[in-house]
């Protein structure tokens, strides 16, 4: 019996199917060539690679995309390996006339405070709020090369006003620090703070930590039980999204501290030798939809980002000036998290570390805070089933429309809320006017 010898046009398939990657379109071919090529001779051959699919797929014919779908042939995704990735070079990239460092003075002796980081702040420019309620002169010492901006209450009268709801004393201060900066990057820590030291006794860099946190991507949709996979020497765990792995942009970085731990005045009390010991040489991005009590004693953001999220707004009545007697960074962290997640922004937050120093009393403290620690019962809960609208498209847009529904669904259980309502609406405004543009002072 006779073989019936192939065609020339069976051949030139045969042929093709070879040299398939060497073409950059196919759409010239008749559809039922085109067909042939893709189903009997590529599939069955086992050709079909990334490349060779976008090739037919770029031709735009009807039955070869309906038989890439009825077959339900895929990308491949190709892994997106950190570890790899240059992490120091893209943080090198980021030029010290970027960044901000901003302090809020609670202390008119800095003395201490500035020359414990004169190694580490001396090559950035840094912003120092003095609390308005602070009495004495402020005392920096001399010979030392920073680069420094000082504003007083004079200062903040001349910017803000009296025709606002916002309070700049107290802790609330740096605020001011972030509405005058005008840097990308603006990083915070609390007078009461000085270098700390990691598990093998060298003295950390909080800054260059910082910046590399925001620098690499933070991943909120999918948890990586390696925590942050962009850290040297880590990467992403089996069955993590290839789709997710490249993540989104960090926008807040959260750093922690040793010593004096971050209790509330109630733990404080009951705990009053409670020290925080453990350095945990970690990083994790906090998952979407999740709150978390944002401290701001070590801190660092992208202004251009998130800056009007950062907003003084819930001040307790009667609170005091030291930490767990105030609740405004608690409520101002909150909101950050919720406008993240609705731009897909990432946070993250452990290390840096830091330093912190005693202070104040917590018998006295917590008859300040218990108040706040009421109204968490309530806030909690409400910040987590918060769900922005489409047209909220700007850190502002998100700000307002949250104060919006802060004062129609909580400033009737308490007037905090209201207040802290209009304080949000004061500090957008604020921020439009004052946050952009030229330095005001």
């Amino acid at each position: 019996m006779r073989t019936q010898p192939p065609s020339l046009l069976s051949l030139a398939v045969d042929a093709s199917v070879l040299h398939l990657s060497h073409f950059s379109d196919l759409s010239p071919l008749p559809d039922h060539i085109l067909l042939d090529l893709f189903l009997k001779r590529t599939l069955r051959a086992g050709k079909l690679n990334e490349k060779i699919l976008k090739l037919f797929l770029a031709t735009g014919k009807e039955e070869v995309l309906s038989l890439i779908q009825t077959l339900n042939i895929q990308h491949i995704l190709t892994p997106v390996l950190p570890t790899k990735s240059p992490k120091m070079s893209v943080v090198n990239n980021i030029e010290d006339g970027e960044i901000d460092i901003v302090i809020g003075a609670l202390h008119s002796d800095l003395r201490p405070f500035m020359s414990a980081w004169k190694s580490i702040f001396s090559r950035y420019h840094l912003i120092i709020v003095k609390d308005p309620d602070l009495k004495d002169d402020l005392q920096i010492p001399e010979g030392l090369s920073f680069k420094i901006d000082i504003y007083t209450k004079s200062h903040i009268d001349k910017v803000v006003g009296s025709s606002t709801s916002i309070a700049f004393s107290g802790y609330s201060c740096k605020y001011f620090g972030f509405l005058v900066s005008r840097k990308k990057y603006v990083v915070s820590i609390d007078d009461d703070c000085v270098p700390a030291k990691d598990a093998d006794s060298f003295l950390i860099d909080p800054v260059a930590q910082h910046l590399r946190n925001l620098a690499t991507p933070a991943t909120p949709f999918f948890f990586n039980t390696l925590y942050d996979p962009y850290r040297n020497g880590a990467d992403f765990v089996r069955g993590y999204p290839f789709s997710l792995r490249s993540g989104v942009t960090c926008a807040l970085s959260c750093g922690l501290w040793l010593n004096l731990a971050d209790l509330d005045a109630p733990t404080q009390a009951l705990k009053p030798e409670k020290r925080n010991s453990r350095y945990v040489d970690a990083v994790m991005t906090i998952p979407a939809r999740v709150m978390m009590p944002i401290s701001g004693i070590n801190i660092a953001f992208n202004r251009e980002l998130v800056g009007p999220a950062l907003c003084p707004a819930l001040r307790l009545t009667g609170e005091g000036k030291v930490r767990w007697e105030t609740m405004e960074d608690i409520w101002s962290g909150m909101c950050v998290k919720v406008v993240c997640d609705h731009l897909g922004l990432g946070v993250k937050s452990g290390l840096p570390y830091v330093w912190r120093n005693d202070r104040g009393d917590a018998i006295e403290s917590l008859k300040k805070e218990w108040e706040g620690v009421k109204l968490m019962e309530e806030v909690v809960p409400w910040f987590q089933s918060m769900v922005l609208s489409r047209t909220a498209t700007t850190t502002e847009d998100c700000v307002a429309e949250m104060a919006k529904r802060v004062k129609e669904q909580l400033g009737g259980s308490d007037p905090g809320f209201g207040r802290a309502a209009e304080a949000m609406m004061d500090w957008v405004e604020l921020w439009k006017k004052v946050g952009s543009g030229p330095s005001p002072v």
